[in-house]
C-alpha cells in the first residue's frame, strides 16, 4: 500500500490519545500520528487518508466561548483542508452514561462539516452494543466514526478498535 495515512487526533494526555496509539499501532508502519493542537492544514493535505479523532465533553464545549478543546483551535481551518481525492476516517470518545444524549457528538461535528465540503468518509460502524440516547454522529442509524467509552466500557476498546481498523483497511 502506497497510501500514505495521517492520524490526527485531540486532546492530548487522556482517552483520545490513547485510542490515537492503538489505532496507529494496529495500522503499523503506514500511519504517521499528529497531536491536532500541533498541525496545520498544510499537513493534513499532505496524506492521502486522514483519520481525526476527538472527544466530546459535551456539546457546550463545541458551541461555547469558552472552548478549551484542541479542535476548537483548528476547526476554523478545515476549510483549508483539500478533500477531494482523499479518504477520511473519525473516532470519538465519550462518556455513554454520563451524556447518553450527546454520546460522541464531536465526531459527528467534524465529519458532518467536511461531508459538507465533499469528503468521502469510511469507517461507519454500527450501533450494535453501545447504549446511548442520541448522538451527532449517527447518519443512516450508523455511527459516522468509531466510537469509544473508555470510562464505562473501557473493556471493549482494543476488540472495537482491531475491528474499526480491519474495516479501514478493506476500504483502503
Amino acid at each position: 500500500m502506497n497510501k500514505r495515512i495521517g492520524i490526527f487526533y485531540g486532546p492530548t494526555g487522556g482517552s483520545t490519545e490513547k485510542v490515537a496509539q492503538l489505532i496507529a499501532k494496529e495500522l503499523g508502519a503506514i500511519a504517521d500520528l499528529h497531536p491536532i493542537k500541533e498541525s496545520t492544514p498544510s499537513m493534513v493535505n499532505n496524506y492521502d487518508i486522514i483519520v481525526f479523532g476527538c472527544s466530546t465533553i459535551g456539546s457546550e464545549t463545541w458551541n461555547g466561548e469558552a472552548s478549551r478543546s484542541d479542535w476548537d483551535h483548528f476547526r476554523p481551518e478545515l476549510k483549508k483542508i483539500q478533500v477531494q481525492g482523499k479518504l477520511f476516517a473519525f473516532f470519538g470518545t465519550g462518556d455513554s452514561v454520563t451524556y447518553p444524549r450527546n454520546f460522541v457528538d464531536g465526531m459527528g461535528i467534524l465529519a458532518k462539516e467536511l461531508i459538507a465540503q465533499g469528503a468521502q468518509v469510511i469507517g461507519q460502524w454500527p450501533t450494535d452494543g453501545y447504549s446511548f440516547t442520541d448522538s451527532e454522529a449517527l447518519i443512516n442509524g450508523k455511527f459516522i466514526g468509531l466510537p469509544i467509552d473508555e470510562d464505562y466500557e473501557a473493556d471493549k476498546t482494543i476488540a472495537r478498535v482491531k475491528g474499526w481498523v480491519e474495516l479501514i483497511k478493506k476500504s483502503i
